[in-house]
């Protein structure tokens, strides 16, 4: 980053205030090549019951008469169904050199049970290796690019809404300089924001005091990552377009938002009906312990309001509210690459190259930047 270094500090860049993007390019890996990790997790589910049914069969049809008994289970890891496959062979003196094949031949019952034990296993070793490389946070991945990921690109030229493998580039823009580039496998921007500050923070030694970016961003988990580290909460929330545009929306009287509050601090609701507390839960799979208090209406009977209110609601209407959570874009430097220079397809697989592949286009990018300026002031001078 000494090109960066050496720019920021001759133009005088402000690393206070950055402007964050990011966008989905696709991946160089054939499009056809996807692997589903939902796919693999039902596939491998049908695979442990076909085990438990073969095995049913060794026991009652070959084992049960040597007084052996093999243990069935809900789910097989791929030991355990090779210690099978070995105890199966003890057990019936198998010599895997007399096994036939072909036409004219005729297999035995213990070849047969035990050729097929062995391609469950092999099915099963399969499926847990593509499960492993998809990880916790991703469904797919290209056979041809492990780090890339299926996603929807706003670029369909095949015009038929087909997933391609892609991934997500994300930069940090500072006076309109790439101060900052990461590339992740996730669809999501809201996953690519920590790792991106966190970046920028090894290399400049702090985090921006002002990071701003589109509602894309926007999490209870990033919102709380600004605070701890010193940072604005500069990011628009989901619905803020709506809430800023929608005057019907914002004026809505059936959003709990709107409701009333009588002297004890109750909800009340347009048929001034009373919300009561029930409990404070915890949100599922947030690492900050985000919790949310949930209320409901003391009665929903009789109640002419029910149709516009709550039409999907069987009983009484019930509510989750947090009281925590009651620019310059950076696109303009995407829109440069991608339609003026053309750059709309990778051209290095794997997440470490494609990194390294944005970085030497930012470098080429802020050089390009940095000279148009200082040509327009010899001209202006």
């Amino acid at each position: 980053m000494d090109i960066n270094a050496y720019i920021f500090a001759k133009d005088q860049v402000d690393l206070e205030h950055t402007y964050i993007d990011g966008t989905k390019i696709e991946a160089n890996a054939n499009r056809y090549t996807w692997v589903w990790k939902n796919s693999c997790t039902r596939n491998r589910q049908k695979v442990f019951e076909k085990i438990s049914l073969l095995v049913d069969a060794m026991n009652q049809e070959v084992l049960g008469y040597l007084g052996i008994k093999l243990e069935k289970r809900e789910e097989y890891a791929i030991d355990y169904v090779s210690e099978l496959l070995e105890m199966y062979k003890e057990g019936t003196r198998l010599d895997e050199s007399s096994f036939v094949s072909g036409c004219g031949h005729r297999k035995s019952l213990q070849q047969k049970q035990y050729q097929e034990l062995e391609e469950y296993l092999e099915r099963l070793k399969t499926y847990a290796h593509h499960i492993e490389i998809c990880g916790e946070k991703r469904n797919s991945y290209s056979k041809t690019d492990y780090d890339a990921t299926f996603m929807c690109l706003k670029r369909d030229y095949m015009g038929n809404d087909q997933l391609l493998p892609a991934y997500n580039l994300q930069i940090a823009v500072c006076d309109e300089y790439i101060a900052a580039v990461d590339v992740k496998p996730y669809a999501s921007d809201m996953e690519c924001f920590v790792p991106l500050m966190e970046k920028f923070n090894h290399i400049y030694g702090h985090y921006p005091k002002y990071p701003v970016a589109d509602a894309g961003y926007d999490s209870y988990n990033n919102y709380l990552y600004c605070e701890e580290h010193g940072m604005e909460k500069y990011m628009k929330f989901t619905m803020y377009k709506k809430e800023t545009t929608d005057k019907k929306y914002c004026d809505n009287p059936y959003r709990a938002i709107n409701f009333t509050r009588d002297d004890a601090g109750n909800l009340i609701c347009p048929n001034g009906r009373k919300f009561v507390f029930k409990q404070t839960q915890s949100v599922r799979h947030n690492k900050y312990g985000r919790t949310e208090e949930v209320y409901e209406c003391e009665s929903c009977e009789g109640c002419p309001y029910k149709n516009e209110c709550c039409p999907k609601s069987r009983g009484n209407r019930t509510i989750r509210m947090n009281q925590e959570l009651t620019s310059i874009q950076a696109e303009g430097a995407f829109g440069i690459l991608k339609w003026d220079r053309s750059y709309k397809r990778l051209f290095r697989r794997g997440e470490k190259n494609v990194i390294l592949e944005l970085t030497l286009i930012s470098c080429g990018f802020n050089l390009c930047k940095y000279h148009n300026k200082k040509q327009r002031q010899a001209i202006a001078a």
